[in-house]
């Protein structure tokens, strides 16, 4: 069989299990995710024999420290896989509820019914872990799903796909309702792109180019997230220690992730005054600092931030600094560079606080906290598939609801239209 044709049946197989997975029952589908969990852990040496080719390879062909360590299916990752999957089962499930119920003048009564999306596709890198974490989300929510992992971890995704099927056909589910596309061959992800008759939304997970190509061959709707140019506005009635501590947070904590945050921005009223404190904190903290003039001239270890320094999503141990004059330009600077992801103001201000809320356009939106908290389970929908910073259908962390959407149903008492 042809690689077209391959990816066409598994598509097709995917849109027929689909229609299953969208009736099951919760009861049906936390069965499934709980007898998935117990197989990953009963198959943990086949999987990390597996695991070990690609980790193997991985290492031969240069990946850096962080990306094997990113790749290795290690007993507390697995176990964290399971837990997961137990965890999704415990959750509310979205499917069927009604909202927006109202009756009509002549007696009709209408209500939002949530379903399924149908098939959706997920495009990653690295990560095995996202195999199972999308797996379950994705079951959960009544979809049928196909994933196609980075070639780094081929062996580990094969390895993972066949337990969920496995533990799919044992709770006596299609084990056609999560697939992975099982080769490396990257003119598999283009005919992926290309089954829109089957394939009812594609989410890629990954990096900017990664993301840029999928949205440029995709004939299907793509939620995506470019990066995360995330920014901090320090106010001139700002407490100054909790905006130390608060860019400290979201800078260090984990500055390898879409939510850590890029570029302070500092109100030039509060400058000369915040910005050796904050400055000496982030420096302790490992933290090397770009600034424009200003801030170089008050913070002698900071270098001179370029035009780049303010479109970067660095990833590492930068931050950006800018003095602003005031509030709207501080908002100004936020919709030329930021990236619609998370954007933060420090203020004792409320009405201040009320106006960032509405004008600054971001998935969140946060008051006196760090950007580290744009994250499913830090905002209560208890795990996510990934950060939309498109706004349809979805916009912010896509927990369980977000992978559903809703359609209008009606009840009659044999009501015509005339």
């Amino acid at each position: 069989m042809s690689l077209e044709n391959q990816i066409i049946q598994i598509a097709k197989s995917a849109r027929a299990a689909s229609r299953i997975t969208a009736a099951l029952s919760s009861a049906r589908k936390n069965t499934a995710l709980n007898t998935i969990a117990d197989l990953l852990i009963k198959n943990r040496e086949t999987i990390q024999a597996e695991n070990k080719k690609d980790v193997d390879a991985g290492r031969e062909s240069g990946l850096s420290p962080a990306m094997i360590d990113r790749l290795t299916i290690t007993d507390k990752v697995l176990s964290g896989m399971a837990e997961g999957l137990r965890f999704v089962a415990g959750l509310d499930d979205p499917v069927g509820s009604l909202t927006d119920s109202a009756i009509r003048p002549n007696g009709l009564e209408m209500a939002k019914m949530r379903i399924p999306l149908g098939v959706i596709g997920i495009i990653y890198e690295s990560r095995p872990n996202v195999t199972v974490d999308a797996a379950g989300l994705c079951l959960k929510a009544g979809n049928a799903v196909i994933l196609r992992g980075g070639s780094e971890a081929i062996h580990s995704n094969r390895a993972l796909a066949g337990i969920i099927e496995q533990g799919m056909v044992e709770a006596g589910l299609p084990g056609s309702a999560v697939q992975v596309i099982p080769t490396a061959d990257r003119e598999a992800v283009n005919i992926m792109l290309k089954q829109e008759e089957d394939i009812d939304l594609i989410i890629p997970r990954g990096g900017e180019g990664l993301i840029r190509h999928v949205v440029a061959q995709s004939s299907i709707p793509v939620l995506k997230h470019y990066k995360g140019v995330c920014h901090a506005y320090v106010d001139d009635t700002a407490d100054f220690k909790m905006a130390a501590d608060i860019a400290v947070n979201a800078k260090a904590q984990r500055p390898g992730v879409c939510n850590a945050l890029e570029t302070l921005l500092v109100h030039e009223a509060v400058a000369a005054q915040f910005l050796p404190l904050a400055g000496k904190a982030l420096a302790d903290a490992g933290v090397t600092l770009r600034g424009c003039e200003k801030t170089c001239a008050i913070l002698n270890d900071a270098r001179p931030a370029s035009q780049e320094d303010w479109e970067a999503e660095y990833l590492d141990l930068i931050l950006a600094i800018k003095v602003v004059k005031d509030m709207d330009d501080a908002m100004a600077h936020i919709a030329a560079y930021g990236s619609n992801h998370t954007e933060a103001i420090i203020t004792n201000d409320y009405e201040r606080s009320r106006r960032f809320i509405r004008e600054v356009d971001a998935s969140l939106v946060i008051v006196n906290a760090s950007t580290r908290f744009n994250d499913g389970g830090e905002l209560g929908l208890g795990a996510e598939i990934g950060i939309s910073t498109s706004k349809l259908h979805a916009y912010g962390p896509m927990g369980i609801k977000e992978l559903t959407t809703t359609k209008f149903v009606a009840w009659g008492q044999g009501q015509i239209r005339e």
